[in-house]
């Protein structure tokens, strides 16, 4: 379906002509119609399907339609800063040639900061795209007036619930219109907390599931199994042999981002890293330098995985393996968009395998296993063994005990024979304990062979 075929007024229609918008998304066709007739929605879709223009068309056809106001009539709830910054600008792109007010509203900022947002609530605003505990502070300082609310919308609301942010929004739903308000929510899933939220702020919604959950077929989607060691190093053969432009790498921690993004550096990679110990301020820079081609590479927590709209990410690099097959979906989903191709690397440790095969239980197919190059000297462990016995070269430490080991064994235990050959027998009239040579009992002998093993087990293990 194309947007022409949608009841969109001609100035909307014109700005998704010049923004190069012709074909609906699955998620567009169904949501634009339903807000369009006055219904609640909850649409479930993953990341990158295009849920931004979902919701915001519907309430930009409606406001351009009146003259413009001061009071505000749309609040639209995401839980990140960085979102509502990509929401606004998305906002002022489709509504170019409409004179409605909008206004991004979040944390991480100075003083003045926060003065700026507090000057233009004043003054009036007809849309707010805000963070809950940013929004709740202005409502708490009585300048923030919400009774004419007409719209409000959920962004992302699975993980504003993650984030603890339940409480905070029902507090903001308090302050809203309980008639006449059109109220759409956004999830990548549905968990039952999701469920209860809808609950209490949508009238009979139209439900809408797009594809929950499943990574586009324009991703080609590998993995490594390597150890942890050997991740950094094959991290720069991945970018001398495969792409180091238009890149996010994502790490499980903070300080696991510091680190990357240090190492990488100091192999003079054009790097930048994204975590939450950076202000506001700081964020912007690195983004909008990633955006303009200044930095190759993002290191960066899972604090861009969902929501950051950046369209020509060619490669993705889960430096550890996430922590669910959710999380997997949205990191990866940074790629491929915009009907372009993408690759998506995983880098999964000795400890991680259990967790990545639960992923791809997830997926319902196996990854792809990428051979490891001959530089890093663990060929060991380009593929994992289904007998253990790749877990157990990694607990000797990657050590490959093949048929020189083997023989080496057998060896052994050979010159042991012969050493035990050479000794002089005991003479046939000495007296011998009952049953303890294998002439008189094999099963003595065996006996006898292991309280030898555990009385020089504790000696063997003291030496190690």
């Amino acid at each position: 379906m194309t947007f022409e075929e949608l009841d969109l007024t001609d100035d909307v229609l014109d700005a998704l002509y010049d923004m190069n918008f012709q074909e609906c998304t699955p998620i567009q066709e169904q949501a634009i119609p339903a807000a369009l007739s006055g219904r609640d929605l909850i649409a479930v879709a993953q990341t990158g399907t295009g849920k931004t223009a979902a919701f915001l068309l519907p309430v930009i056809n409606e406001l351009g339609q009146r003259e413009p106001s001061e009071k505000v009539k749309c609040v639209v709830m995401t839980p990140t800063r960085e979102l509502a910054i990509q929401i606004d600008t998305a906002l002022e792109g489709f509504s170019y040639f409409l004179p409605i007010s909008s206004l991004a509203i979040y944390g991480g900022t100075d003083g003045a900061g926060f003065a700026q947002q507090q000057k233009a609530l004043k003054n009036g605003v007809e849309v707010i795209i805000a963070t809950p505990g940013r929004l709740l502070a202005h409502l708490q300082m009585g300048y923030v007036d919400l009774s004419e609310v007409e719209f409000f919308i959920l962004d992302e609301a699975d993980r504003m619930l993650d984030m603890g942010f339940y409480d905070d929004i029902m507090t903001i739903v308090s302050h809203l219109p309980k008639q006449g308000r059109r109220t759409m929510m956004f999830s990548a899933t549905m968990p039952p907390k999701i469920q209860k939220l809808a609950a209490g702020v949508l009238d009979n919604p139209v439900e809408i599931k797009i594809a929950v959950s499943r990574p586009t077929e324009k991703i080609d989607q590998s993995a490594y199994i390597v150890p942890e060691t050997s991740k950094t190093p094959l991290l720069c053969h991945l970018f001398e042999s495969v792409n180091s432009k238009r890149v996010i790498v994502f790490a499980s921690s903070k300080l696991k981002v510091k680190d990357l993004a240090r190492s990488l550096r100091r192999m003079k990679l054009s790097v930048g890293e994204m975590h939450s110990d950076l202000d506001q301020e700081k964020r912007d820079e690195v983004m909008r330098r990633f955006r303009s081609g200044a930095i190759d590479i993002l290191v960066a927590t899972d604090i861009v995985a969902r929501g950051i709209d950046i369209d020509d990410i060619s490669m993705v690099v889960n430096y550890d393996v996430p922590h669910d097959a959710e999380d997997y979906v949205h990191r990866i989903g940074r790629t491929a968009r915009a009907n372009a191709d993408g690759i998506a690397i995983t880098l999964v440790g000795e400890r991680d395998r259990r967790k990545f095969r639960e992923i791809e239980r997830f997926l319902g197919y196996a990854v792809r296993k990428g051979e490891l190059p001959e530089s890093l000297g663990v060929a060991a462990y380009t593929s994992a063994r289904p007998d253990g016995g790749a877990e157990r070269r990694e607990r000797n430490g990657g050590r490959r005990q093949g048929k020189g080991a083997a023989k080496g064994r057998k060896d052994g235990k050979k010159r042991a024979v012969s050493e035990a050959e050479a000794k002089p027998k005991p003479e046939a009239e000495a007296p011998q304990p009952a049953a303890t040579t294998a002439e008189e009992s094999p099963a003595g002998e065996k006996k006898s062979q292991k309280r030898r093993f555990y009385r020089r087990r504790p000696r063997a293990s003291k030496k190690e």
